[in-house]
């Protein structure tokens, strides 16, 4: 099976490059700076391109997905973004990509990530199914839903393509802009600081009540492999909630991190029982049984593993950055 990955170096890019190498997939690997980042693994199965998808054009695109039997699609704006740049990568691109797809000979798969933030604000304790309205109150959101909704049209015109509306990720290589992975990164930098002798400072957040329903990023990469491999027409034309199975809250998953990490550092929230913000969506939690039913998926990995593994990853990262250079 050749596959494209676009957006491949992102967090779940990578991991979806690495879990189809090991299925034995030959995977070709876009992203803007594919060829600058560390050697792609397993050797002989990804191989890196350079290309910005931004910015590089539709013949060239053309010709990057000319062999693919499947192209899944990661790449997008997300946070870190203006609305405006979010609708160009989230929505505008991803109608480009879909009829550069319907032109090329070979027909290939397209598997779509999408966001549980399409679905906007879900009544708390209750778990949104597919058939759910999306209502998204975010910009990032809004943007995500535009771009499912160009795929699925395709899809009603002739494209083997679906759309997987994937919770929180979290696990290795969690970014450091999400909260997760700023709340690990802090824990990482200070614990040497603490065997020194320094007390760490308390973590402040202004409220951590909110239910969000993580996903190890390993098991979503794993769900576009089971997406990839589906018989066509099984999940053609159809999103499919790819989630952890149940919301957490977000302070029991930022007291776990401490806990795992061994730093004995006070969580303190502003205003803990503060009443949610009507704008946002304050619980977050999907059915999963669709996912099940149709693509044999469901999660691997609880919470502790993928925040266990997240700090791991970064205490490796770190000593590799200290280690001295034996070779200049």
């Amino acid at each position: 099976m050749n596959v494209v990955v676009l957006g491949g170096t992102g967090f779940l890019g990578r991991h979806v490059c690495r879990t189809l190498a090991d299925a034995g997939a030959r995977v070709l690997q876009v992203s803007r700076t594919a060829r600058s980042g560390p050697a792609p693994a397993p050797a002989g199965r990804i191989t890196p391109v350079d290309h910005d998808l931004a910015d590089g054009g539709r013949s060239e695109l053309a010709r990057l997905l000319s062999d693919a039997d499947v192209v899944v699609n990661t790449y997008g704006m997300a946070w870190s973004g203006t609305p405006d740049q979010m609708s160009e990568a989230n929505s505008r691109w991803v109608g480009d990509l879909v009829e550069v797809m319907t032109e090329l000979p070979r027909g290939p798969r397209l598997v779509q990530i999408g966001t549980v933030h399409e679905y906007g604000a879900i009544p708390v304790g209750t778990a949104a199914t597919e058939d759910t309205t999306a209502r998204p109150v975010t910009a990032y959101g809004r943007t995500k839903l535009l771009g499912t909704r160009r795929v699925l049209r395709a899809a009603a015109d002739g494209l083997d393509a679906t759309v997987l509306r994937i919770t929180n990720a979290c696990g290795p290589g969690t970014p450091r802009a999400s909260l997760l992975g700023s709340v690990a990164h802090h824990l990482v930098d200070v614990a040497g600081r603490h065997a020194d002798g320094e007390a760490p400072e308390a973590l402040r957040f202004p409220s951590l009540r909110a239910g969000r329903n993580f996903i190890d990023v390993r098991d979503a990469a794993e769900a576009a492999l089971a997406a990839s491999r589906a018989p066509r027409g099984v999940v053609t034309g159809r999103v499919v909630n790819i989630g952890g199975g149940r919301a957490a809250p977000v302070r029991e998953a930022v007291a776990r991190l401490v806990a795992l990490s061994g730093v004995p550092i006070t969580v303190t929230e502003d205003e803990p029982d503060a009443a949610p913000v009507p704008s946002k969506a304050e619980w977050q939690q999907v059915d999963i049984s669709l996912a099940e039913r149709l693509l044999g998926w469901r999660p691997r990995r609880d919470l502790d593993t993928s925040l266990h593994d997240q700090l791991t990853d970064l205490r490796r990262d770190a000593g590799q950055r200290e280690r001295p250079d034996r070779c200049g």
